[in-house]
């Protein structure tokens, strides 16, 4: 098969496409596998029951039900379902929005590859604009979504060393440069995946000054955030004007399988994303807009993001916290503080072997984590701290938790025990 440069890039193997690889593996051929690599939600008996119950009233009703089945929606996604969400958010936030601010994705990672290409890489007058990540590690799934080569630049983090084995990343903005020319949009994930980091309320409106200046957009990948799923564990605000694109997600409420992600920006970019989309989807799903449309008529996608959603993976991350710090012992770790999403972000000082390593060691036992190199695009590879680290998810089970825990922990120790190289 001879494949186009196109063909070549987006059939490679990648960091996101293992992890996919992983997951089916998982579900499909060894369910007894561990898994806690990807982003699969945990189940929540409460919110299955709402997601339950709204299904079952639109199968009831012949005209709900076709509307389901029996249409194409716009590009942009149904008018009805996107006046809702903007009504709701103007009327929590004070945010200036109507319909027309806000497009309807097939899941938010389709979004971000529209979002991203149509605003870097190869530009008209010759040159070449890149995303900016200002706080890596970043999303795996960023990596390999650009078309061109050199598609993100990074900012090399600050560190701040906590108490109890804990560390905290920070944005360094004295080494943040950002440009114009060359610089086609800042991009942070709140709370960051993989760490669990909630960007402070002033370090949004600082990048948020700084994008501004530049005349680029903001985009904030909200899928664990606010104001929805609310995956947060601290006090923080919801940002968005005219400069920002906010992307989310039903994905982590415990919808991921029906594919709607949500962008809420100016006009004329929502108009720009809508023409791309018809283009790459044609058209936009009707599962996940069915299921919540009532809930965000009604606010109630707010409460259970409060109430249920955010509590639930709060107990989840101190309870993962406390069974690592047990098996770890004396190993030169440091956990990332947890802030919110659902992984915890592991530093394994001067470990002797890579992330890689480490990882395929696991995975021969039966665990499935992710290795922390994958998260670090835009950055040279050099840096020896993106080996050290890997991206455990504490979604699943308890039980099923705290057996990976104890063959983590067997694995790490015996790495640093025996010095391998």
């Amino acid at each position: 098969m001879k494949l186009s440069k196109f063909g070549e890039k987006f059939t490679a193997s990648t960091g996101i496409v293992e992890l996919m690889d992983d997951l089916g593996t998982a579900l499909n051929e060894n369910p007894d596998m561990i898994f806690m690599g990807g982003g699969n939600p945990g189940r929540i008996p409460e919110a299955e029951t709402i997601f339950k119950q709204r299904l079952e009233a639109v199968l009831a009703d012949p005209d709900q039900l076709h509307s389901l089945m029996g249409i194409y929606q716009s590009p942009q996604g149904d008018r009805q379902f996107r006046q809702q969400i903007a009504s709701l958010l103007k009327k929590q936030f004070g945010w200036d929005l109507h319909a027309g601010n806000i497009a309807v994705s097939n899941g938010s990672q389709s979004a971000f590859f529209i979002l991203y290409n149509m605003l870097a890489g190869d530009m008209p007058n010759g040159g070449q604009r890149s995303i900016h990540l200002p706080l890596a590690p970043e999303y795996i799934g960023y990596g390999d979504i650009g078309l061109t080569s050199d598609f993100f630049t990074a900012t090399k983090p600050e560190i701040e060393l906590l108490d109890d084995n804990q560390f905290k990343y920070h944005i360094d903005f004295s080494g943040l440069e950002v440009s114009e020319q060359s610089t086609a949009a800042l991009c942070v994930s709140r709370p960051t995946n993989p760490t669990g980091n909630v960007l402070t309320d002033d370090e949004i409106e600082h990048l948020d000054e700084i994008a501004c200046r530049a005349d680029i957009p903001l985009i904030i990948d909200g899928a664990y955030g606010l104001p929805f799923p609310g995956i947060l564990f601290n006090q923080a605000r919801p940002h968005w004007n005219s400069n920002t694109i906010l992307v989310l997600s039903l994905s982590k409420l415990g919808l991921p399988g029906v594919r709607t992600g949500i962008i809420v920006a100016r006009e004329e970019i929502v108009q720009a994303y809508s023409n791309a989309n018809t283009v790459v989807s044609l058209a936009c799903g009707n599962l996940g807009p069915t299921i919540a449309r009532e809930l965000f008529r009604s606010g109630d996608i707010l409460s259970l993001s409060r109430e249920l959603v955010g509590p639930f993976y709060q107990q989840r991350a101190t309870r993962a916290v406390k069974l690592f710090r047990a098996a770890l012992g004396d190993v030169p770790y440091r956990i990332h503080r947890p802030e919110g999403a659902i992984f915890l972000w592991l530093w394994f000082d001067g470990l002797p072997i890579t992330s890689q390593t480490l990882y395929e060691r696991l995975k021969s036992r039966g665990v499935l984590v992710v290795p922390g190199h994958n998260f670090f695009p835009g950055m040279k590879s050099d840096w020896r701290h993106q080996q050290e680290c890997i991206r455990v998810s504490y979604a699943q089970d308890d039980k099923i938790v705290e057996q990976g825990i104890k063959i983590i922990a067997q694995e790490v120790i015996k790495a640093y025990e025996s010095g391998d190289n």
